[in-house]
């Protein structure tokens, strides 16, 4: 697989036969761009049903707002996210966030987000907690770039078809999507959506090929069985 062209590669065939069968995913649900944010770090090792409770009762608190986030002491903050899971260490993560943009950019998310890309990436990935694919996904729901979210999901369709190899990065895997698709923030963001819905209900551990969109383009002898 190495050395594999990207244009050999059939992903906006592919997109348009996972939208096709999904519709549109109406992601990211998130009322602000904070919390968006908010979601994006409270959703890692969890269902988002699970973020969604736990936004419910930020939002009940009224602490959606970076102030009242950054003031709140741990114990409280944790309390407030209990049900997302890993409550304590996700109320570190989002008081890392918070006090990146208290310091650095005078409490206003704004500001943050008026940095480029690849600067707003750097700066996001130095955050205590958040990983690339958790800075992807603010880059793309929140700020509106265009770059695309790698999850588990995305390698291991990549993989059943033969698209990538086990040796693809998380940096490689999303070049090649934005390397071969158009760069357009409504195609990233419905991909992945969709990807996710794949993930969930088709390409599982055990994968369900015969009623999954992608069945034709899988290769002679059916998905690889390493993925």
């Amino acid at each position: 697989m190495r050395g594999k062209r990207t244009k050999s590669i059939p992903l906006l065939r592919a997109y348009r036969a996972l939208f096709g069968f999904f519709g549109p995913q109406h992601w990211w649900p998130g009322r602000t761009r904070l919390e968006i944010v908010v979601g994006a770090i409270l959703t890692q090792n969890t269902a988002w049903s699970n973020v969604e409770k736990a936004i419910a009762r930020l939002r009940r608190a009224r602490a959606l707002n970076l102030e009242r986030l950054h003031r709140a002491d741990l114990a409280t903050l944790a309390e407030w996210i209990r049900p997302a899971g890993y409550f304590r260490v996700k109320a570190r993560r989002l008081r890392a966030f918070t006090t990146l943009v208290q310091e650095r950019f005078n409490g206003d998310l704004r500001k943050l987000f008026k940095l480029d890309t690849g600067a707003l990436r750097e700066v996001l990935l130095g955050v205590n907690g958040i990983g690339p694919e958790t800075a992807d996904s603010i880059l793309l729901y929140a700020a509106g770039r265009p770059v695309f979210v790698v999850d588990a999901y995305t390698r291991r369709f990549l993989l059943r078809h033969g698209w990538i190899d086990t040796s693809y990065t998380y940096d490689r895997i999303a070049k090649l999507f934005t390397t071969t698709l158009p760069r357009d923030i409504p195609l990233y963001n419905e991909y992945h959506a969709v990807i996710v819905a794949l993930g969930k209900n088709l390409c599982r551990p055990r994968p369900n090929c015969r009623d999954c969109p992608l069945n034709p383009l899988l290769p002679r002898g059916g998905p690889r069985r390493d993925a």
